[in-house]
């Protein structure tokens, strides 16, 4: 390839990818999300200088204290600090949103560029079975898939990996069925390229976006699913503080002490709310045409 050829593709790239984050920065409601999201994150490197059992620690004479300057966010049944065990619950829920939609991005991407690549019978296999998938409510399919292989953070990760992959399968596939006839693509073929290589460098590149904006708006429905999991005793176990967990403490006091549910459950619902609306900016950034 030729040196000016090289230079043109170089800075085309470099002039794409600002103007992508110029479009992401003009989108106020993706500033915001990203500015909580990496708040979040802060929070998270945070509590791995917190002691565990500075979470745990217990003291009776102050149970259910309300929030004070003391106890930001007041305190549950055993006298616990909550601002310190929300704080520290942010390590899971972030993992689990992280790590759940990573496998399912990276699973559902190979098999959805395979469906959408190949097309005929493996498409219509791989359809079918992610179809049975889809038929499944997210929730049931996660609650028997850790009842079978028990509550920890890495199996929640799994069983929630599992509920997601159907997402990126239908969205890759769909990415790739619309650049699979491209020029491009059949001039690859033409030169001898194995349909692996043509995949992974000819056209998942250019069927990327859509990916990226499905990933993000997952993370929320990932982190969502698993405090659902939690709340009802088969998430993460007991004692570790996820958020989940933490709402499902204070259901029973709700009237009496309401802080012990309220507090993580504002954090789920700012975490999801931060990365929905930066998937809409991530959208919209990525393709101006569909911003209405």
């Amino acid at each position: 390839m030729k040196k000016h050829d090289l230079v043109a593709r170089k800075y085309g790239k470099t002039s794409q990818t600002r103007e992508i984050l110029h479009r992401l920065k003009k989108n106020r409601g993706a500033v915001v999300g990203l500015c909580i999201i990496a708040a979040l994150i802060l929070l998270m490197i945070g509590s791995f200088f917190i002691k565990y059992e500075h979470v745990t620690a217990t003291d009776l004479s102050n149970r259910f204290q309300p929030p004070s300057l003391e106890h930001p966010f007041g305190t549950d049944d055993l006298g616990r600090d909550l601002f310190l065990r929300t704080m520290y619950g942010t390590r899971y829920s972030l993992a689990i949103g992280f790590g759940a939609t990573l496998l399912a991005a990276i699973v559902g991407v190979f098999i959805g560029s395979v469906s959408g690549y190949y097309g005929g019978v493996v498409d219509d296999l791989i359809m079918r079975i992610t179809d049975i998938i889809s038929s499944i409510p997210a929730m049931l399919l996660g609650m028997v898939i850790v009842s079978i292989l028990g509550g920890s953070v890495i199996n929640v990760i799994i069983a929630i990996g599992i509920c997601s992959v159907q997402y990126s399968i239908r969205i890759t596939r769909a990415s790739i069925l619309a650049i699979r006839n491209s020029e491009y693509v059949e001039a690859a073929k033409v030169i001898g390229m194995s349909d692996l290589k043509i995949i992974f460098t000819q056209v998942l590149p250019n069927a990327f976006s859509p990916v990226i904006v499905t990933f993000s708006a997952t993370i929320g429905i990932a982190i969502l699913v698993s405090a659902s999991l939690s709340f009802i005793g088969l998430g993460v176990s007991v004692p570790m503080p996820e958020w989940g967990a933490l709402v499902s403490s204070g259901r029973n006091v709700i009237r009496t002490a309401p802080h012990v549910s309220i507090f993580p459950g504002v954090f789920i619902m700012i975490t999801v709310l931060a990365f929905n609306i930066l998937g809409d900016g991530l959208r919209d950034a990525l393709d101006p045409k569909l911003k209405r």
